[in-house]
């Protein structure tokens, strides 16, 4: 099936959240409310409070920060990766610029993610709703057939029908020895990096370096060789 996609019509994307304010605290006595009920199965012998730090992972109470995309461009000396970021403070921003990017490259006809259909779709759509963002056409399945969405997950490949249990993105790296540069900081780090260090550049480095995991390990499970690191362009 793989095959039969055209390399150059992907565009990979990964995504980098947080949550919307730095400290449960800050949110409404009623938000606090609605969070615990949200969070309830994550709680066990912890509070709302205590598992905030997870509120990034809901569109609900997280918000977008970053949205790195990438793409395998054909060169005469060989294959290029080509990335590009959308990372802002105000959201609302940095959607309208991916939408607009979506739109007017109509060529990319096919999204790739790792985790993406379970995490960064979705995620993306409920936020553009909450800001009254019309959804994209390639991104709005409502009504479709399977079939007739184009959207590939890696995690979802590697499954071949498996649905019991996760796969990272680093891990599939390690097992199909594809080189990754270390990096300074995890997903875990992200809120931290962005509410006490103020660091967006240093947030969105690390998104583009799993966009370029993410091209090679497409191209390895196409049995395809890499992309030697001197043919990729960060933005």
């Amino acid at each position: 099936m793989l095959d039969k996609i055209q390399l150059d019509r992907i565009l990979f994307l990964d995504i980098e959240t947080v949550p919307q304010y730095p400290t449960f605290s800050d949110l409404s006595d009623h938000e606090q409310k609605l969070y615990s009920q949200k969070t309830k199965f994550l709680q066990k012998e912890q509070t709302a409070e205590e598992v905030y730090d997870r509120a990034g992972i809901y569109a609900e109470f997280g918000k977008i920060i970053c949205i790195s995309i990438g793409y395998v461009h054909h060169a005469s000396f060989g294959n290029q990766i080509r990335l590009k970021s959308f990372y802002h403070d105000d959201e609302e921003t940095l959607l309208k610029q991916f939408v607009t990017l979506l739109e007017d490259n109509p060529k990319f006809s096919v999204l790739c993610g790792h985790n993406a259909k379970e995490f960064d779709f979705p995620y993306i759509c409920r936020r553009l709703l909450i800001h009254g963002i019309p959804l994209p056409q390639i991104l709005n399945i409502a009504g479709k057939k399977p079939w007739e969405i184009a959207h590939l997950d890696t995690m979802e490949l590697w499954k071949f029908g498996d649905y019991k249990s996760y796969t990272s993105l680093a891990l599939l790296c390690h097992v199909f020895k594809i080189p990754t540069p270390k990096d300074d900081i995890s997903g875990e780090d992200v809120a931290r990096v962005y509410y006490e260090e103020k660091n967006l550049d240093r947030i969105k480095v690390y998104c583009e370096k799993d966009v370029v995991a993410l091209i090679q390990l497409f191209l390895r499970m196409k049995n395809d060789s890499i992309i030697l690191e001197d043919n990729i362009l960060y933005s």
